[in-house]
């Protein structure tokens, strides 16, 4: 590795169990969230990853977009639907975008940018999507 750059560092979350089935995950700067199994306020990890490609995907697109208009509407759905043969998995993932611009010019070159937006965080941006893609071995430790 060239001396100009620094190695990538980790990204990291604990969790930490606050009841049966049921834990708060923290991050780095102090943000947390619920993971549960069905309690009331949380998320099961499933819908973690989806929400994860969702909102990935989604701060690609409007990163690209909103410099050309703020968006009247901006709604994504993440969905996938969960087998069991061969073990535990998704299959049929899907990130579907609803977004609308104003009129006038601005709009106009959001609209017509979204397209690109949205194959270019598909195939270059989203590192929570193009992980699932490639497939990257997940490994597990006892520490």
């Amino acid at each position: 590795m060239p001396n100009d750059q620094t190695p990538p560092t980790p990204t990291t979350i604990v969790l930490r169990r606050t009841e049966f089935a049921t834990f708060e995950a923290t991050n780095a700067r102090g943000g947390t969230i619920l993971v549960g199994e069905a309690g009331e306020g949380t998320f099961r990890p499933v819908e973690l990853l989806l929400t994860a490609m969702a909102a990935c995907t989604g701060m690609d697109v409007d990163y690209i977009t909103a410099r050309r208009a703020e968006p009247i509407e901006f709604e994504i759905t993440s969905s996938g639907t969960k087998h069991t043969e061969g073990g535990n998995h998704l299959e049929d993932l899907t990130v579907s975008f609803k977004v609308r611009f104003p009129e006038g010019e601005g709009g106009d070159a959001a609209r017509e940018r979204l397209p690109q937006a949205v194959r270019r965080s598909h195939d270059q941006l989203c590192t929570v999507s193009r992980t699932i893609e490639l497939g990257t071995p997940v490994g597990t430790e006892i520490v």
